[in-house]
């Protein structure tokens, strides 16, 4: 039989997963070494088919997969061995199951009567990632007693409860007795017989159709009846899939509200809708911009907004409407704002009400808001854009005007993110872009960015600060077997340079040492170890020809970029003050 080796029932098992899980369109299989898991990693390794990438650390495979998804929507499988290998997953099991994100998780384990023996590697796995998982089964034990049907259709289960309606993280607990290598041990000449049919076409066992939601018209012309008799709409674009993004502008476009693009919308870098105000965030700090904002109906598209500036906006506004689109049945809602909530996609949301409404003009509000958009992007070219000496909002509007249109952008949380949120220029070069922002956690992050250039096949740009780097410094290993190269951004301010824009900043007796965490690391030496290119520009200047350099050579490299954590706290009060004293067209409304 094609594909399938029969050495014992272990490897029988294995193999059947393995081609199973290839029907279903997985082919992506991430593998970190171990014993146990030695009859899944050699039915993979064995498949013509199935592309197998070696991690040796649990932790950053899981967020290897984690970016792989983001990238290409098709989950990624991880096969690890038992104990705590299979706890290492955890982290990024939350933020795939926190942001919709479709993951399978093949863990190894002993047999059941090897629990709660004190066995070597032996824990409790059958549902270590609680309620995280959307899906989870302890698979038994081989045994030519269980119809090998069981096997398949278990495996359709698993791709299918992974990207069905709510998409995420989904786990196979696989029990194996000896023999765990490929050694012979016959069997049973009949036990494959049931499979006959299975064997040609090569289809899944069992077929799941996915379907999709069907947009309610009664729904849709309800929303365009109150946006017909609104007077002042607001648009907020979060977290969307790429695919979706289209269709928000086209909206947008036609209804000629004031668009709030959230940089992992998509719709900040690139974007041709004309009401689209990219700087909101620095301009929400403008008393007079705010209070122009405020609309009695919203439409927010997607995730939670990164910009906190905004939520804090949302907190206090009081609209007739706020009505909450994203493709998940969960509560997205930290202010208790919405009033409608559908569980539609975005895309097939704006697509069925596009076809209500008819081009308009602009009115006089949108026209004031974009005209103080426009004044903050003349802002920001005067002073961050002609600024020599390295700081952190210019290093991240400098890469989202000159990033290659081809290339991918992976953001680090902290400071990373947010700067491009507030800064990036949005005549920029439309990319793929993405960030773990399901939790917002800073671990992983190196991982995720090479999984994120693994799923689109092309090379990709990671911005990072410096604690996130060496929070997932193992992970650099990882690049060696990328086929495209990783750009790594590392703004070094040597600490946790948020924590300055934090509250906890004013209590000096504990900010240094338990809040910013100071080193002196530099990272040329790590560079070296890890045979990467290194770069590390005095001024914008020389930033500028090292980036250029850097992707001309097509390798992967690190930039690290130093900074200082007051003087850059500074800079940003700086262009808040210039922000909130602009005036622009408000005072024409």
């Amino acid at each position: 039989m094609k594909n399938i080796h029969t050495e014992n029932i272990n490897t029988l098992w294995a193999s059947l997963i393995i081609e199973e899980l290839v029907r279903s369109g997985v082919t992506y299989f991430i593998i970190s070494p171990g014993s146990r898991s030695a009859p899944l990693t050699v039915a993979a390794v064995r498949h013509p088919q199935a592309k197998c990438f070696v991690a040796i650390d649990e932790r950053g495979a899981a967020y290897h997969a984690l970016g792989y998804a983001r990238a290409c929507g098709v989950p990624a499988a991880l096969i690890c061995t038992s104990g705590t290998a299979a706890a290492n997953y955890y982290p990024a099991v939350i933020e795939a199951s926190e942001d919709f994100v479709p993951m399978l998780l093949l863990t190894a384990d002993r047999p059941p009567e090897l629990r709660d023996t004190g066995a070597n590697q032996a824990i409790r796995q059958p549902g270590l990632y609680s309620d995280y998982c959307r899906w989870q089964f302890d698979m038994p034990c081989p045994d030519e007693k269980i119809s090998p049907r069981m096997v398949l259709t278990t495996i359709d289960q698993f791709v299918y409860r992974s990207i069905a309606f709510p998409p995420g993280p989904v786990h196979l607990n696989c029990m194996f007795r000896e023999p765990l290598a490929p050694a012979l041990q016959p069997i049973s000449a009949d036990y494959l017989r049931d499979l006959e049919q299975w064997q040609y076409p090569e289809y899944q066992m069992t077929v799941y159709y996915t379907g999709h939601s069907t947009v309610d018209i009664d729904d849709i012309e309800f929303i365009a009846d109150y946006i017909h008799k609104a007077k002042n709409g607001l648009i907020i674009a979060g977290r969307v899939r790429w695919y979706e993004q289209g269709a928000i502008e086209a909206l947008t476009k036609v209804l000629k509200w004031p668009l709030f693009p959230d940089v992992l919308s998509g719709l900040r870098f690139g974007s041709k809708a004309e009401t689209s105000i990219p700087a909101y965030d620095r301009l929400l700090y403008n008393p007079a911009f705010a209070d122009l904002a405020r609309a009695d109906i919203v439409l927010h598209f997607g995730g939670l907004p990164v910009s906190k500036s905004l939520l804090q906006f949302i907190e206090k506004l009081t609209p007739e409407q706020y009505i909450h689109v994203a493709g998940n049945p969960n509560r997205i809602d930290p202010a208790h704002r919405v009033t409608i909530r559908f569980p539609y996609t975005p895309l097939e949301f704006c697509n069925a009400l596009l076809q209500y409404f008819h081009s308009g003009k602009l009115n006089n509000r949108t026209k004031a808001l974009t005209g103080m958009a426009h004044s903050a992007e003349t802002l920001f070219r005067k002073h961050i854009d002609k600024r020599v000496e390295l700081n952190e909002p210019g290093v991240a509007r400098f890469i989202s005007q000159h990033i290659p249109a081809e290339y991918g952008l992976f953001l680090g949380n902290s400071m990373a993110v947010r700067d491009m949120d507030m800064f990036a220029d949005p005549s920029g070069p439309a990319v793929r872009l993405a960030c773990n922002r399901g939790v917002s956690g800073i671990d992983g992050t190196i991982a995720s960015a090479t999984g994120f250039a693994a799923g689109l096949d092309a090379p990709v740009v990671l911005l990072t600060g410096d604690l996130a780097f060496l929070h997932d410094l193992n992970s650099l290993m990882l690049l060696k077997s990328l086929s495209q190269p990783l750009i790594i951004v590392l703004v070094n301010n040597h600490g946790g340079g948020i924590f300055n824009f934090l509250p906890i900043a004013q209590y000096q007796d504990v900010f240094t040492q338990y809040f910013t965490t100071p080193h002196e690391y530099s990272f040329e030496n790590t560079a070296q170890q890890f045979e990467l290119d290194f770069y590390k520009p005095g001024d914008m200047h020389q930033f500028a020809e090292m980036w250029q350099t850097a992707l001309a050579n097509h390798r992967s490299a690190i930039i690290q970029v130093d900074t200082d954590t007051q003087e850059n706290y500074q800079f940003h009060d700086m262009l808040r003050q210039k922000i909130i004293d602009l005036t622009g067209g408000i005072h024409h409304v």
